[in-house]
């Protein structure tokens, strides 16, 4: 079971750049969905990489999937090398983006996102019109659905908008 709260608190008192997606983010947004990772998409500055390196290892990140034993070392250059990143912790499942389809990378991404304080953590997190975007693009079944009922949760919120 990923522990959100740690996870989210434990990345803004590193403080690493990041942007929460995908179902943490739809859940923010009214979504009755449960998802069962983490997905951020952080910034790829060297510093930045450094923190999210040093703020993680302590949980002993692995590659999810990956036959035990594979030699993996999570640091630095590990992110440096790669882009996304799957993983599984002492906390739970966190996956990390360097970038996605249809929204790009963390600078990309600032401008659709909206400050959110969760878990006592204040904290970026990607906005509605763009998460339903972001979604459509990925084109997995089960982001298709979600798809819907975000949509739906935004037709809600323009409609008590209108009406005020």
């Amino acid at each position: 079971m990923t522990d959100f709260a740690t996870l989210i608190r434990l990345l803004v008192k590193h403080d690493i750049d990041f942007i929460i997606i995908g179902g943490a983010a739809a859940t923010t947004h009214g979504s009755a969905r449960l998802t069962q990772d983490l997905d951020i998409v952080y910034g790829r500055t060297p510093q930045n990489m450094a923190r999210l390196a040093a703020c993680l290892v302590p949980y002993n990140p692995y590659l999810r999937g990956a036959p035990p034993g594979l030699p993996f070392q999570f640091n630095a250059s590990t992110i440096q090398r790669g882009l996304n990143f799957t993983l599984t912790t002492e906390l739970g499942d966190l996956d990390l983006f360097g970038e996605i389809p249809e929204g790009g990378r963390y600078e990309d991404l600032i401008p659709h996102t909206i400050t959110i304080n969760v878990f006592g953590a204040t904290c970026r997190c990607l906005g509605l019109r763009r998460l339903i975007e972001v979604k459509r693009a990925a084109g997995r079944p089960r982001d298709l659905e979600a798809v819907a009922e975000l949509e739906a949760l935004l037709e809600e919120r323009e409609d008590r908008s209108h009406h005020r």
